[in-house]
């Protein structure tokens, strides 16, 4: 009876987004969760709340900030249509920053809140400065995406963009987002991480100001003794988690082919499995993933409706996939690489220039990025002696020859 049900379920859900033209995804949406009961009144308006024509995501809670947020994010906001149908998923936590998309990204969300004023209460909007390092700065920043968005206020603010060193969490800092908060330009504050992320996060947990972190989180960290500790410490202190590079996306080998087969036979696609396991971790409350098109976001959104679990053996050949493929992927640990070669100080960057340009496809990104490294380094990429880095990577990444690569392929 259960396997007539689930067969049951899974039509319908396809009927469902096929009606409201989002096209198709590869998911097997076995007890999928549907919106609570909408017909009731609201007791401030005595009006009836109308029933959402879609599912609505999952929320969870944002650490001790008192809210709720969807567990799926739409990070670097772009194409209205797909912040349209967002929204009709409840994905309402838009993430974006001053330089997402190009500069375009908040333009857009400003754009939609312009045209649709009364929305703007419905949303959670995440942003985030641009490499800041005064409070002067990060004070130019606010002003610029509250201007650029037609907002009045931002949601969550990371005011340390990228993080990297647990010494950015100064008490101008502080001071500044507690002023920030005082004049009500800001809900929350905290920072984004994808370089040394246990370290920053553990500086964190142990400041009592920071309110949630955006960091790297994904299938491969979750196996990370170092991470494991530093969020469950940020857990206790009540700090909001959202996960982004939650696909770790390498480049296409048989590894990959393989991975992709296993999913799709248990009727999900490899990036759907990806964002469900980072969510079966309950101390994350949200994913952010960059959805460009409807199908995409259609694609994620099943993912996070359907309650089916991974099974032991799907979690067991995500561990085999991290390990074989462990050689092409960067923690982000440029501590060690800093320490080790102290006259070329971006070869983590340098990595995830590489991953956009080799799993991402964003060749004008990843070309962009790398060129703005000082010519200093860039002239020194080709003779440095990469060796002892080499030795100490805990992915044992051949990192003399994919920064070579890098050079080749960015330069």
């Amino acid at each position: 009876m259960k396997v007539k049900q689930d067969k049951i379920d899974r039509r319908n859900f396809f009927k469902t987004i096929g009606a409201a033209g989002l096209g198709s995804a590869l998911v097997c949406a076995k007890g999928m969760a549907g919106p609570n009961d909408p017909n009731v009144t609201d007791p401030n308006t005595k009006e009836k709340i109308q029933k959402p024509k879609l599912p609505q995501v999952p929320r969870r809670k944002l650490g001790k900030t008192g809210v709720e947020i969807p567990c799926l994010a739409l990070g670097a906001v772009g194409e209205l249509v797909v912040l349209s149908k967002a929204l009709e998923w409840g994905v309402n936590h838009l993430d974006t920053s001053l330089v997402a998309g190009g500069g375009n990204s908040e333009l857009s969300i400003g754009k939609y809140i312009s045209k649709n004023p009364k929305v703007r209460k419905e949303l959670f909007i995440v942003t985030k400065e641009s490499d800041s390092k005064t409070a002067a700065d990060l004070e130019k920043c606010l002003q610029k995406s509250l201007k650029r968005m037609h907002t009045k206020y931002i949601d969550l603010y990371f005011g340390i963009y990228r993080m990297n060193d647990p010494g950015q969490l100064t008490d101008e800092v502080k001071k500044w987002a507690e002023d920030a908060k005082r004049r009500k330009l800001i809900r929350f504050f905290g920072f984004s991480t994808h370089k040394n992320m246990s370290q920053c996060l553990s500086a964190a947990a142990k400041c009592g100001w920071v309110d949630a972190i955006q960091t790297s989180y994904n299938f491969r960290l979750t196996k990370d003794d170092k991470m494991q500790a530093a969020i469950e410490a940020c857990h206790k202190a009540g700090i909001g988690l959202i996960a982004m590079k939650t696909q770790a996306k390498k480049i296409n080998t048989d590894d990959d082919k393989k991975l992709t087969e296993h999913f799709l036979k248990k009727g999900f696609t490899e990036g759907q499995a990806k964002i469900k396991a980072v969510l079966e971790d309950k101390r994350i409350s949200s994913a952010c993933v960059a959805m460009k098109n409807v199908a995409l976001l259609t694609s994620n959104v099943a993912a996070v409706l359907d309650k089916t679990k991974l099974s032991q053996t799907d979690i067991e050949v995500l561990d085999a996939y991290a390990q074989a493929s462990c050689s092409g992927y960067c923690l982000g640990c440029s501590y060690i690489c800093n320490s080790t070669l102290p006259n070329v100080p971006y070869v983590s960057d340098i990595m995830r220039y590489l991953m956009y340009y080799n799993s991402y496809g964003e060749h004008d990104k990843a070309r962009k990025l790398f060129a703005e490294i000082p010519g200093r380094v860039r002239n020194k990429l080709l003779t440095a002696d990469y060796s002892l880095a080499e030795a100490r990577c805990p992915q044992h990444l051949p990192i003399g020859k994919l920064v070579n690569e890098a050079v080749k392929k960015l330069a």
